[in-house]
């Protein structure tokens, strides 16, 4: 006969997974106490969120910087495609670029081209302001902050300084 004494298969990796579940909380604890209790390891902690909260706050400046460069970059781009003239040209451009524009929200596209594309339309539009309050009710906050420092970089859209919600946000533009 044969001894029964051998272990199988299942019972040993029940084993393993118990064993390696109880080191893991045997951790957690021991990491626990030690948080609470070491003074040393308690500033190390402090110490380094504080230089993730840092790296985070450059990381975030940077990427505002190139995003301040961008949207000069695409207005100044927008410019210089030129913008068409003839009425009915203008309008077909108008619904094209609001269209284009509304897609690229719904898709979540980049919100600077999105942006770009109502800027666009808003430059042939005969009355900015309208197309600002009907923008202001429509269009997503984060591409509507980057449409006003569109319109801050180009100041030959007549807006006037009564902007509904842009008025806060191109306040602050470089």
């Amino acid at each position: 006969m044969s001894s029964s004494s051998s272990l199988k298969p299942s019972t040993i990796v029940a084993i393993s997974v118990g064993s390696i579940v109880t080191g893991l909380a045997a951790y957690a604890v021991y990491f626990d106490h030690k948080r609470r209790t070491d003074p040393e390891f308690r500033k190390q902690l402090k110490k380094e969120s504080k230089r993730q909260a840092r790296a985070a706050k450059e990381e975030a400046e940077a990427h505002g910087k190139e995003q301040k460069k961008a949207i000069r970059e695409a207005v100044a781009s927008a410019t210089e495609e030129g913008f068409p003239k003839d009425p009915e040209e203008v309008e077909a451009y108008f619904m094209q670029e609001v269209a284009q524009g509304e897609g690229m929200v719904q898709s979540g596209a980049d919100p600077v081209e999105a942006a770009l594309c109502f800027y666009r339309a808003l430059k042939v539009y005969p009355n900015p302001r309208e197309l600002i309050n009907i923008y202001d009710k429509t269009v997503p906050k984060p591409v509507l902050d980057i449409l006003a420092e569109m319109i801050a970089v180009d100041t030959s859209i007549p807006v006037g300084s009564k902007a509904p919600s842009e008025a806060g946000s191109v306040g602050g533009i470089e």
